[in-house]
């Protein structure tokens, strides 16, 4: 029964990455908002499904938007800093990442969140969305988004959405099966996994982790076979000795007929239940095979058992059918380019790559990954604002992996610094509709566009560019330059501007500096793009030998400048489980 009827300018359902990052900036623009979660955490994959070792969008010209004033915060409030795994370079407490949602969240009176509710019946008026109701209240709103981990708003108002492959023959995507076949059948859409930390007791004896049911140590052999238990352990090493278990190779990815995520509530649950199972085995199997000295982490999560996150982590939902639909040619590199081309409504940068999960099975995908800073990372691609809309229906938005793409490119759009862009964009879309009186399908995306680029807060990227970071003073003169100017757009990712940061002057390059350690030592180029240090200072690291890598684009180009065998001297931090050094600044001998 509905005891009280809410009615605001935007309403977001669903409080994962997206949803979360949709709801306050739609509340940063002045909207009255309210923000309905099914958990006590906000963040989703960020934080209440404990990815908090997240992906892509790494280099600093990417780490714009909400995206970049999250990892600000987390750089100030992270004891020890965020290099602790190999697989990122951003590792830490999922505690304090869900503190920084709930505080930005509190600090806007004009949004209201409200926590353990999920969505039951939508309201319509003809083709539009007007309303949702939930257990006990309900709310209208002039703008509705759908931030839930499923896609489930989609399902509830019967918009067309798609789930499952696509052929070759729809879009002509290099990657796509010619013709649906047992394993097309089998993995409808990528397998789930129910992450679980554990934690390195050292010399005391953890308490002994059992065995879930349908416990066969059969599935988890060789796991680590080619990685070594201390690597394996360190791909997603935590502060305090905790390690993030969210391991593809006989891991705990689960998939076993993961269609019955939308066939209903009791289905949901099945798979659900099943696929913590599956983690709980893995993390027996560790520690069966590694000792007593790993066990799960004490006080990680708000629920008991507390090493388990609050609920899977969903690497693909119901995708909307769109105006727009992302296909795999959208974030493959153009040819004989590094970037891929941009979309004239892109209002979000992503640069992962193309990831996809099936257990048991290799599949195969076009490369879209580059060498860059020393380093691997992605293909920079854009999300059109159009992907966002209903083909059909007014009133609503979608704000997570719920966007209109492909089965194949949603490997690259689903990661989170990616969605969370996604969901910034949604919300300041959802506001600046309610301010026109108009229906998103009508909003002018250039109105939308502007304000991303000007946010007083937390301005964000929609053109890709690797020499451009947020510090620069022509930063949004660029941005604008290849907006209006598409055809313009370098298919080498770098404008035309001298570098402003050859020294570093400006707060953010002295905040990163005064984070950092100096050292001295010889640079080897071992081939383009990879490059080793030996230290010959200080004393207490003379002799060893790292890897160079950067985040930053006038180190890259001073790298890839500086001849073989060069004594340098550079400030930067050491990541032990990558064995790298992550290089802030650098000057010649």
């Amino acid at each position: 029964m509905v005891n009280q009827t809410y009615t605001v300018d935007v309403l977001v359902v669903g409080g994962g990455t997206g949803g979360t990052a949709a709801a306050i900036q739609a509340a940063r623009r002045g909207a009255k908002t309210i923000l309905v979660s099914e958990f006590p955490w906000l963040g989703g994959m960020l934080t209440s499904a404990g990815v908090s070792v997240p992906d892509g969008n790494e280099l600093e010209t990417f780490q714009t938007g909400l995206w970049g004033s999250f990892l600000q915060e987390l750089r100030q409030r992270q004891p020890g800093g965020l290099d602790n795994s190999w697989v990122s370079f951003f590792s830490y407490d999922p505690q304090i990442g869900a503190e920084i949602f709930a505080d930005w969240v509190q600090e806007l009176p004009n949004l209201h969140w409200i926590s353990g509710q999920v969505p039951i019946e939508v309201f319509r008026q003809g083709d539009s969305i007007t309303g949702v109701r939930f257990a006990d209240f309900a709310v209208t709103a002039k703008i509705i988004l759908d931030g839930t981990e499923l896609g489930d708003l989609l399902a509830l108002a019967e918009i067309p959405y798609r789930w499952g492959w696509e052929l070759q023959s729809e879009w002509g995507e290099p990657s796509a099966p010619v013709s649906f076949n047992s394993f097309t059948q089998k993995y409808p859409v990528q397998a789930p996994t129910y992450v679980v930390i554990m934690q390195d007791f050292g010399d005391a004896i953890a308490p002994e982790i059992p065995a879930a049911p349908n416990y066969n140590p059969s599935q988890f052999t060789g796991a680590w076979d080619g990685y070594g238990a201390e690597t394996f352990l360190n791909y997603g090493r935590l502060p305090g000795n905790r390690f993030m278990i969210n391991w593809p190779i006989c891991g705990n990815d689960y998939g076993q007929r993961v269609g019955r995520l939308i066939e209903s509530d009791v289905s949901r649950g099945e798979f659900i239940q099943e696929s913590r199972w599956h983690s709980q085995n893995f993390a027996h199997f560790i520690q069966d095979q590694l000792g007593r000295r790993y066990g799960l982490a004490e006080k990680v999560f708000p629920h008991a058992p507390t090493a388990f996150a609050l609920h899977p982590y969903y690497r693909e939902s119901r995708r909307l059918l769109g105006l727009t639909t992302v296909r795999e040619q959208d974030i493959l590199p153009i040819a004989g380019g590094r970037v891929a081309s941009i979309f004239n409504d892109a209002i979000a940068v992503g640069n992962y790559a193309n990831d996809h999960h099936y257990p048991g099975v290799q599949f195969s995908l076009q490369p879209k990954s580059i060498r860059w800073g020393g380093r691997w990372t992605g293909t920079p691609f854009t999300i059109p604002y159009s992907s966002l809309i209903p083909a059909t229906t007014d009133g609503l938005l979608v704000c997570e992996k719920n966007i209109s793409v492909s089965h194949i490119a949603n490997g690259a759009t689903r990661l989170q610094p990616v969605v969370m862009g996604i969901g910034q964009a949604a919300g300041m879309a959802a506001a600046i509709c309610v301010e026109l009186n108009c229906q998103p399908r009508h909003l002018p995306v250039r109105s939308l566009q502007t304000a991303l680029l000007e946010d007083n807060r937390s301005k964000t990227a929609i053109i890709p560019l690797f020499n451009l970071p947020p510090n620069r003073s022509d930063w949004l003169h660029w941005q604008l330059y290849y907006l209006n100017n598409p055809q313009a757009y370098p298919d080498s990712g770098y404008c035309p501007c001298p570098s402003e940061n050859e020294y570093p002057d400006s707060a953010f390059d002295k905040a990163l500096i005064r984070e950092s350690n100096c050292f001295k030592g010889i640079l080897s180029r071992l081939e383009q793009q990879e490059y080793r240090f030996a230290v010959t200072a200080p004393a207490a690291y003379q002799g060893q030998d790292w890897q160079l890598v950067t985040l930053r684009s006038h180190i890259d180009e001073q790298l890839r400048a500086y001849p073989h065998e060069r004594l340098v001297t550079l400030w930067g931090r050491q990541n032990h489980s990558g064995n790298w050094l992550l290089v802030e600044h650098l000057n010649g001998g």
